[in-house]
């Protein structure tokens, strides 16, 4: 207890101990401030889950395209495309549950793996959700091999909800054999 200037008490609250935040996640698309599912991450912050680190690019270059329902895809094909944009969270191991479950990991839509992302000199090791191997390239050959710098407001235009889509789901599945 401390007293405060005007004869006051003030209570001193012990905080909680803050969830450890084991993973940085480089998010490029939906996920980024200002984006439909932006308040996946807001949630996952409020509840102490995860904490924005900052902007940053990707250190290689790497295509980005969008698929069918304006989904933003991250190929990972080093060397093709542009260095992304994005923004980097750190993130707490349940978080990294809820954020595969809401990307399709399990699903095959996406995967979770490495990338290294850079910003005014400081490099990070991160991961980023790829566009499954099963239909990474392929998406990026029908899309002309033609990618984007950053997932802007333009593209965000394109997107439909998943419970907008037919049968909720969504078909980049369906580009696979």
């Amino acid at each position: 207890m401390q007293r405060g200037g005007s004869d006051c008490v003030v209570m001193e609250r012990k905080s909680e101990k803050a969830k450890p935040k084991t993973h940085l996640i480089f998010a490029y698309g939906t996920l980024k401030r200002g984006f439909p599912n932006h308040y996946l991450m807001e949630e996952l912050m409020s509840q102490d889950d995860a904490v924005l680190v900052g902007s940053y690019s990707t250190e290689e270059c790497y295509p980005l395209v969008c698929g069918p329902h304006g989904i933003p895809y991250l190929i990972n094909l080093p060397g093709s495309g542009h260095r992304v944009k994005g923004e980097v969270y750190a993130v707490s191991e349940g978080a990294v549950a809820v954020l595969d479950e809401f990307e399709g990991v399990s699903a095959g839509c996406y995967e979770r793996l490495p990338v290294a992302a850079v910003e005014g000199g400081e490099r990070v090791e991160a991961e980023a959700y790829w566009g499954h191997r099963r239909f990474g390239e392929l998406l990026w050959k029908t899309k002309g091999e033609v990618g984007l710098k950053a997932y802007g407001v333009e593209e965000m235009k394109e997107y439909v909800r998943k419970e907008n889509r037919s049968g909720g789901r969504n078909t980049i599945l369906d580009l696979v054999p």
